[in-house]
């Protein structure tokens, strides 16, 4: 038999190659699904496509949505503007993109339908993230009893596809010491909100990134325009 299809949510930054690393190692065929859903800049989709190639994957689905015509986030609409250097805010950011998540998990169920894949990763963290509500477990446990009653494959085949979460519970640290153990391609990957030509050191993405590589004892491999003192 040949090995268990998975379909992989990839953006390109860290804990989705991350992810992928992880599927990779525990035996999944890897079918990437990467969203261009009107974000600010094409660099994440460029570094996406990069990480597939490097995992040989037979095919790399992208998605066209256009969720700037939505609105309501910093990511899609370039009037908001990106907050920086703040990780102990309380409130949700605004670069919370709304129902993105929710999305993204809908056409990742319908793509694991058709290609007969048992299981979708996702890379979620619960811990130190940017607050965002659809990367708690919460939202994942719901989200899987919906996905139970939603497919043909589960009504009438008795198919289960499982939402797999390998990161929820891990710090950025933990995230990056997993990664490297697996030899994930970190310097294919972009974090940064800005998408400049060097990822800038200033958002929140980058300063979450930079403070688990710095907690995990690993140089960063990615430039940086700035990176804090």
């Amino acid at each position: 038999m040949g090995k268990k299809r998975a379909v992989v949510l990839l953006s390109g930054g860290l804990d989705s190659t991350t992810c992928m690393a992880v599927a990779q190692s525990e035996g999944c065929e890897l079918f990437p699904i990467s969203f261009r859903y009107g974000q600010r800049h094409a660099k994440e989709l460029i570094a996406a496509r990069a990480v597939a190639d490097y995992y040989n994957c037979e095919r790399h689905l992208v998605i066209e949505t256009n969720m700037e015509d939505i609105g309501g986030s910093a990511l899609t609409d370039h009037r908001i503007d990106l907050p920086v250097g703040d990780l102990e805010r309380t409130e949700i950011p605004a670069t919370y993109v709304p129902a993105r998540n929710l999305i993204f998990l809908s056409y990742a169920l319908g793509y694991a339908e058709v290609l007969g894949a048992a299981e979708i990763y996702i890379g979620v963290n619960a811990l130190d993230y940017s607050g965002y509500p659809d990367c708690r477990p919460e939202f994942i446990r719901l989200f899987q009893q919906v996905a139970d009653y939603t497919t043909k494959a589960a009504v009438e085949e008795g198919r289960r596809i499982i939402i797999k979460t390998p990161l929820i519970g891990l710090t950025k640290k933990e995230i990056v010491q997993l990664g490297q153990k697996l030899q994930a391609p970190f310097h294919l990957t972009t974090s940064c909100y800005a998408g400049g030509p060097e990822a800038c050191g200033r958002c929140d993405s980058c300063l979450l990134r930079l403070r688990g590589f710095a907690e995990a004892g690993v140089v960063d491999p990615i430039k940086y325009a700035r990176r804090p003192e």
